[in-house]
């Protein structure tokens, strides 16, 4: 029943690291709500998964500090009437969560100046808007 986490094909997240919890949801179902425990939760400690390398571990716990509960990543869900439906879902979820919290930070920004062709452009946008203004302000006389 329990299920290995494919986060990549170089990180499998074993079934054992997985805490899975069950409770009523209030979601759709109908009657069968009140007596199904669709609602679904899975829970990942990062300080105690066993396939995590330090660096891996760092990093996660770098990009997802404000999704962390005491060093544990959940994911909650309901969306759907069957209990095994919400499981691959929160699965899905959890590995794409993985994904991006391990991807490396983007390059950073390198300051560069404007152009002389795009200075030149802003200003000449800038006078003809200007211009557009000054011809609304100008009112015919009282000779006409």
């Amino acid at each position: 029943m329990a299920q290995d986490l494919v986060v990549n094909d170089r990180l499998v997240i074993p079934a054992a690291d997985l805490q899975w919890r069950f409770s009523r949801a209030s979601g759709p179902g109908g009657q069968g709500v009140n007596t199904t425990d669709s609602r679904v939760e899975l829970v990942l400690n990062l300080e105690a998964c066993s396939v995590l390398g330090p660096f891996r571990r760092a990093r996660l716990c770098e990009r997802l500090a404000s999704r962390l509960v005491d060093g544990d990543l959940r994911i909650v869900v309901a969306d759907e009437r069957s209990q095994w439906q919400n499981r691959q879902k929160a699965m899905l979820r959890m590995a794409e969560l993985l994904r991006d919290g391990l991807k490396p930070p983007p390059p950073s920004r390198k300051a560069t100046r404007p152009t002389r062709g795009s200075q030149r452009r802003r200003v000449q946008a800038k006078k003809q808007r200007g211009e557009i203004k000054r011809q609304r302000r100008s009112r015919p006389s009282m000779d006409d």
